[in-house]
């Protein structure tokens, strides 16, 4: 019984006729006024009509779409997703000096990198609401954030690569990064030599059958058990300098060593590891430029 009297009195009241209480209300959409049918009394008044807006004015063109309920609502935001399109500017103020526009919208986002932001975001606001980092800095945490999600999305990048665009240090994104897999009890896959080989490569300018042998040579490496405790990322720079220095296309240490974001000498101590079975590290059909047994012995 209290559970019906409390239901009962937080029930919103009716609003009807007083003359004809059964009538069924007619909403003028216009006016936003409720109207009796049977005796045309104004009942309620300043009623706001919930739908969508489909006006369009006389200066939009008809082909466009009139809706302006914007996008949907991001729940990553406490206020809510509240976005502003700029039109193209007509005056001369709406332009700078060069001719060019002073405002423009951001720049559309591909479906990947809006899944690897929301990702980053999502992170983010369960680090925050749980306030297990105090006393971190935001930027660290991001920092550390976006680098779970890239390996999270299947897109890892290096711990030097956010340093490159976070200018946060590599020692506190790592911290970060351990104590928010311990905090939300999450995980991630491990890095592979494959993960970096294709992007090395392209950023190096080498073709694809210089990528391939590198591929195979660190695959080969690792089933082998020549590298024993070496990153995957310094394992893939040695395979690259390795398959560079037979083929036509040959790279430095220092070019592999500034792509990769490793020491030369941490490129070497990998070479030298893997160089006495570079015979067997080869793919069959690899077109030498250089013999195996020319190679550089570092």
């Amino acid at each position: 019984m209290a559970s019906t009297s409390r239901g009962e009195a937080l029930a919103l009241p009716r609003v009807t006729c007083p003359n004809h209480p059964d009538a069924m209300l007619v909403e003028d959409y216009r006016a936003g006024d409720m109207i009796c049918p049977e005796c045309g009394l104004v009942v309620g008044d300043r009623v706001i009509d919930v739908g969508s807006e489909w006006r369009t004015f006389t200066n939009e063109k008809a082909t466009k779409d009139p809706s302006r309920v914007g996008d949907a609502q991001n729940p990553l935001l406490n206020g809510g997703d509240l976005t502003t399109m700029i039109s193209k500017g007509t005056g001369a103020a709406s332009f700078d000096e060069f001719g060019n526009s002073k405002y423009q919208n951001r720049r559309t986002m591909s479906s990947s990198d809006r899944a690897m932001l929301n990702a980053t975001n999502n992170l983010f606001k369960q680090v925050y609401e749980q306030k297990s980092l105090k006393g971190r800095a935001n930027d660290a945490i991001a920092s550390a954030c976006l680098y779970i999600a890239c390996r999270q999305e299947g897109v890892p990048r290096t711990f030097k690569e956010i340093c490159a665009v976070s200018r946060i240090s590599k020692k506190e994104i790592g911290r970060c990064f351990k104590l928010i897999l311990k905090a939300l009890e999450t995980s991630v896959d491990l890095i592979t030599t494959g993960d970096f080989m294709s992007r090395f490569c392209s950023n190096l300018g080498l073709p694809k059958q210089v990528q391939m042998a590198a591929t195979y040579i660190a695959r080969k490496a690792v089933e082998l058990d020549l590298v024993p405790g070496r990153s995957p990322i310094s394992v893939a720079a040695a395979a690259i300098y390795m398959a560079s220095q037979a083929s036509a296309e040959k790279k430095t240490q220092k070019e592999i060593g500034d792509i990769a974001g490793v020491a030369d000498v941490t490129i070497r101590q990998s070479y030298r590891l893997i160089y006495p079975r570079a015979p067997d590290l080869f793919p069959p059909d690899f077109k030498f430029d250089t013999p195996v047994d020319k190679l550089p012995q570092l």
